[in-house]
């Protein structure tokens, strides 16, 4: 099998398009995988999000259904937010049956610059039915705190 070039919409996505699809079997897919690997051109996925702020945060939202919350990597500063995963499809033995093949397999990232500073330390994330709510505190630059002196 020749190698496959994939285009620039197939870079953008991380969607492979199978040229014959008379002959689209597990083997051929397969195949055109390995030769993604091979070649190093495997592209991550980019995770669509949500995000807003309220008074006191900055909240965002995605949705990683299918993945379970120990393959999650979040990484999280005082101004970016990296959120990392792979999604896992259930192999089925051939691919005669489908009419669209649009959801995304494999590794994704989505690396967000954030609006303002945030209190990384209080940051909480919840996973609930496949939505993914990360919660950032903003971090209030005008707050004061007394300092005590102590005496040595």
């Amino acid at each position: 099998m020749a190698k496959h070039k994939k285009s620039f919409f197939e870079k953008l996505t991380g969607i492979v398009k199978i040229k014959d699809e008379d002959n689209c079997d597990m083997e051929s897919i397969e195949q055109i995988e390995e030769e993604i690997k091979e070649s190093g051109d495997e592209t991550e996925g980019q995770l669509a999000i949500d995000m807003y702020q309220t008074q006191s945060d900055i909240v965002i939202k995605t949705m990683v259904a299918g993945v379970k919350p120990e393959e999650l990597d979040i990484s999280i500063t005082r101004d970016l937010v990296i959120i990392k995963g792979r999604r896992e499809e259930a192999r089925m033995d051939t691919c005669d049956d489908y009419f669209h093949r649009e959801l995304y397999w494999g590794s994704f990232s989505r690396t967000i610059i954030l609006p303002q500073e945030i209190d990384s330390e209080e940051a909480e994330a919840t996973n609930k039915n496949g939505l993914l709510i990360i919660k950032l505190p903003i971090l209030d630059k005008n707050r004061q705190t007394k300092l005590k002196i102590k005496t040595v």
